[in-house]
């Protein structure tokens, strides 16, 4: 049994993460504001309570994001592990960061540097955009624009099943990226959500100029088919799921 300390284990591949190494018999440890069960109260964006959630772990998979730039909050609990002897730390990265000229994505290749040079034994798994991305982008526009992208959606609890080997295996450094099982262009994806109620009627599909837009279509983001996961698009539209 392995103790293992999980940050962002409350939303997205986190809490199936959580679940799956419960069930598989590990003692397994929730990073949180709030407290719930099997949480341990702590705080990435001061500090507060890293210390004594790291006592005893052997195992952290970082999985928590700001969604606007995590450096700082990561270098916290590098130091942290660092200093309670942590063996493995796993961390959930995107596909094409190191392509791609977004601010976001810039910030997760500076997550990745800061942990190749933490010293901690490490494992880094880069997937595609979960199911959800493509109605994130429109709840950003107020629902009335979208972009006109191809897009290789993996589900969060086939991402769950990847962390969940890679956590309970060796540290293996970068492993290969990981992808749904379907790439679909944008026009397609915003019609299936609006067949399924997810989407207005009336909705601009945009073609954006610049370096960064130019990335994605050349699809630095996408992994190439057969992908890693199982669960298509439309079968996560029909579980009624939102992430």
């Amino acid at each position: 049994m392995t103790t293992i300390l999980v940050t962002g284990g409350t939303s997205g591949p986190g809490h199936p993460t959580v679940d799956r190494l419960r069930a598989a018999g590990h003692d397994v440890r929730v990073l949180s504001r709030q407290p719930g069960d099997g949480h341990l109260l702590g705080n990435l964006s001061t500090g507060v309570g890293l210390a004594d959630a790291l006592v005893g772990v052997e195992t952290v998979v970082h999985l928590a994001t700001n969604r606007k730039r995590d450096l700082p909050d990561t270098q916290r609990l590098l130091d942290a592990a660092k200093a309670a002897g942590v063996t493995h730390l796993v961390f959930l990265s995107i596909v094409g960061v190191d392509r791609i000229p977004y601010a976001y994505y810039r910030d997760k290749v500076a997550n990745e540097s800061a942990i190749e040079a933490s010293g901690i034994p490490f494992t880094i798994l880069r997937a595609t955009q979960f199911h959800s991305f493509p109605g994130e982008i429109l709840a950003m526009t107020g629902g009335r624009f979208f972009v006109d992208l191809k897009i290789q959606p993996i589900g969060v609890l086939d991402v769950a099943v990847r962390l969940t080997e890679l956590a309970t295996a060796t540290p293996a450094g970068r492993v290969g990226d990981i992808g749904g099982p379907e790439i679909l262009e944008g026009r397609n994806i915003l019609a299936r959500l609006q067949l399924a109620g997810r989407a207005k009627k009336r909705v601009f599909v945009l073609n954006l100029p610049g370096k960064t837009f130019a990335a994605f279509r050349a699809g630095y983001h996408l992994t190439g088919v057969p992908g890693y996961g199982t669960q298509t698009f439309d079968e996560w539209l029909a579980s009624g799921a939102r992430r």
